[in-house]
């Protein structure tokens, strides 16, 4: 006879059995992994800043200090990836497989993204522009922020934050407006055809030689440019430093504008606005 005290196995003790059992075994493994995970991030941090400081000791450019961290960093992360792997139980060689399928798949899907590093590399190795440079590229203008390993970030005369792909700035025109360390500020300023030239000349120049702003060499210079319909125009080009530009800019207008008004010297109206003001 069948003993009726026979405790009956459920599918549910048994597999909460098997749960408890699995994560007895595993809970270790997980430990370990987390543990290696959180040091590997600090001693990756650590390392990387380590890494950064010996670089501006040694003199190494900014820009490619940075870059050069960035890359650090993700090679180091990479490969502590595959450590907390391994501890967890992924056999290494297996992983290794797993990791070259993935990447070519991951490349094949991620051409864009490759392009961009690519781009990242000649930008490095070439140096079109650096950090702190006013450049133009791609539509953006503005001052270079940071060269990372995808992207290169500007932020622009608007103090807004422009990111471009390194693949399409490699590729692209650039304009550096800092590589040379001196800008040309052109202006067309018109008078009447009743002025004297030599006198608007001198008075323009005097603008010009009066803001010290405006560089000596080059020197600036004013010439006719056009005896348009309703005034002799006037390319008036002084010189500045790149963080100058917009203040000579600025100020030669303004100045100009007083200095002909006080030797009498008419700047005169389109003809379609006198007749708009007669009539």
């Amino acid at each position: 006879m069948q003993d009726t005290a026979t405790k009956i196995v459920t599918p549910e003790k048994d597999w909460l059995t098997q749960f408890k059992e699995v994560a007895f075994d595993y809970a270790p493994k997980i430990v370990a992994a987390l543990i290696i995970l959180i040091v590997g991030l600090f001693v990756i941090n650590m390392f990387v800043k380590l890494a950064r400081r010996l670089m501006k000791k040694r003199g190494i450019d900014a820009t490619l200090q940075k870059f050069l961290g960035n890359l650090l960093g993700w090679i180091l992360k990479i490969l502590l990836f595959v450590v907390v792997a391994s501890k967890l139980g992924v056999e290494t060689t297996s992983f290794a497989a797993i990791i070259g399928a993935a990447g070519l798949a991951i490349g094949l899907a991620l051409q864009g993204s490759l392009s961009n590093f690519a781009g990242g590399v000649l930008i490095m190795i070439f140096k079109p522009f650096k950090i702190g440079d006013l450049i133009e590229a791609q539509g953006v203008t503005g001052v270079v922020k940071e060269i990372q390993i995808f992207t290169t970030q500007l932020n622009t005369l608007e103090n807004k934050l422009a990111i471009i792909p390194n693949g399409s700035l490699s590729n692209g025109n650039i304009l550096n407006y800092s590589a040379e360390g001196k800008l040309r500020v052109d202006h067309v300023i018109g008078v009447s055809y009743d002025a004297d030239i030599k006198k608007t000349k001198e008075v323009l120049m005097k603008v010009l030689t009066a803001n010290p702003k405006v560089l000596k060499d080059p020197a600036p210079t004013i010439n006719v440019s056009e005896l348009a319909d309703s005034s002799v125009n006037f390319a008036v080009r002084p010189w500045s430093t790149t963080a100058d530009y917009w203040d000579v800019y600025f100020e030669t207008l303004e100045n100009a504008k007083v200095a002909l008004d006080a030797a009498g010297i008419e700047i005169p109206y389109p003809h379609s606005v006198e007749i708009q003001r007669k009539g």
